[in-house]
């Protein structure tokens, strides 16, 4: 099962970085969309399916905690897999995100740790990953 993405960051370099790190990953992958900010992801999500959403969480214009809680009060985007990916650490902020059905992981990240929260989030399994994509022993972290 290939992933449609979509990754939603306010750093156009940071978008580039997390979807070379998904290409690394070995996670199957179908399309890639992008976003600047909440607002924008919640437009690609009317427009696109997607299987998974990666979100920061500060962002202009609407943060990523609003847009997860408008993509679960939305009955089309409800059970859309949602995964954080922020420098933020606060134990509290972390934690109310996950009772909000989001996975977190924490910048920098590494090629193994995104693939090992993805696959827990969205059910891939090992098996099911791209035979082609393989993981750097010694890879930059990200």
């Amino acid at each position: 099962m290939a992933l449609n993405v979509l990754v939603v960051d306010d750093s156009a370099v940071m978008r580039k970085m997390i979807i070379r790190t998904l290409r690394l990953s070995g996670l199957p992958l179908g399309d890639v969309f992008e976003a600047g900010n909440g607002q924008e992801g919640l437009d690609k999500l009317s427009q696109n399916w997607v299987d998974l959403a990666l979100v920061d969480i500060n962002m202009p214009v609407m943060n990523g905690e609003e847009m997860i809680d408008r993509v679960r009060q939305n009955p089309e985007t409800a059970d859309l897999s949602v995964i954080v990916v922020s420098t933020d650490s606060s134990e509290t902020r972390i934690d109310m995100l996950q009772k909000k059905g989001a996975g977190f992981v924490h910048k920098p990240f590494t090629p193994e740790g995104l693939r090992e929260t993805i696959s827990q989030m969205t059910g891939v399994a090992q098996d099911e990953q791209s035979p082609e994509g393989t993981l750097p022993g010694s890879g930059p972290d990200f």
